[in-house]
């Protein structure tokens, strides 16, 4: 069987890699994509695999994404760090997930699924079914943990900001942080490029997607690829060492160590 891996955390690939030759060594890993773009082109030039192991959230934007650009034929395992109850959400749906990190049983029973669905219920589980409940999906996972009858929360795609005398719309993928500075917010991208933003943090925070973006004090919203290293701080604090190079302290604050902490993780 010929697998295709989307993810973006490099230790990640290199445990699901591990993982896979111990429970299953038929397995055969053809590549490994890091973003949308690359996923798309990839799936473009290249025959479809029979399975796709598929990280939710990529550094550019939600994996579902894929799908939109491309007609995809094959068997697909999600990845995710959504907690628990998020998780009903594909139990609707003939696609299987794994919460990181990774347990062998659980993959496992992802692949015994796999081969399950290949022998009984082929109407169900056609690949052409399975695309199109893509977007069911996406739903249903935007909208875990909402009262019955209330919408799902729409959080902030793009931002659209001055370049010289033109605007430019930046994704909210390609930002990094957000931070205030003399009372003006703005924010980084990963090319290292600083925008003024019209908006205060209070306002950005609720604005943005909290399993991306995070908010480790009064002046500061950080996404996890922005965080290049962690230390201890006193006053049972953290200093973060963040890139692109950020000429303030980025501290988290005691009142938010553990929730930082767990966010870090997912």
């Amino acid at each position: 069987m010929n697998v295709l891996i989307v993810e973006d955390e490099d230790l990640a690939v290199r445990k699901l890699r591990k993982l896979v030759a111990e429970v299953d060594s038929s397995l055969n890993i053809l590549g490994v994509t890091t973003s949308i773009e690359d996923s798309v082109n990839w799936l473009q030039e290249n025959t479809s695999p029979d399975l796709i192991f598929m990280d939710i959230e990529l550094a550019d934007g939600q994996s579902f994404e894929i799908f939109e650009q491309v007609d995809i034929r094959s068997r697909v395992i999600f990845t995710t760090s959504y907690d628990e109850y998020a998780l009903q959400a594909f139990k609707v749906n003939s696609i299987d997930y794994l919460l990181k990190p990774i347990q062998r049983e659980d993959l496992e029973r992802s692949l015994r699924k796999l081969r399950d669905l290949t022998s009984v219920d082929r109407t169900e589980a056609a690949p052409d079914s399975q695309s199109l409940n893509i977007e069911k999906l996406l739903r249903e996972l935007q909208g875990a943990g909402n009262p019955a009858g209330v919408p799902a929360k729409d959080y902030r795609k793009r931002f659209l900001v001055k370049q010289g005398q033109k605007l430019l719309s930046v994704e909210v993928g390609d930002i990094l942080y957000f931070y205030t500075d003399e009372r003006f917010s703005f924010f980084k991208t990963r090319a290292n490029q600083k925008f003024l933003v019209d908006y205060t943090l209070d306002e950005l925070a609720d604005s943005l997607d909290p399993a991306r973006f995070f908010r480790p004090n009064r002046g500061l919203i950080i996404t996890h690829n922005a965080v290049e290293q962690i230390q201890p701080y006193f006053g049972n604090r953290l200093a973060l060492t963040l890139r692109p190079s950020f000429d303030k302290e980025a501290i988290v604050s005691r009142e938010k160590v553990s929730e930082f902490k767990v966010w870090m993780g997912k």
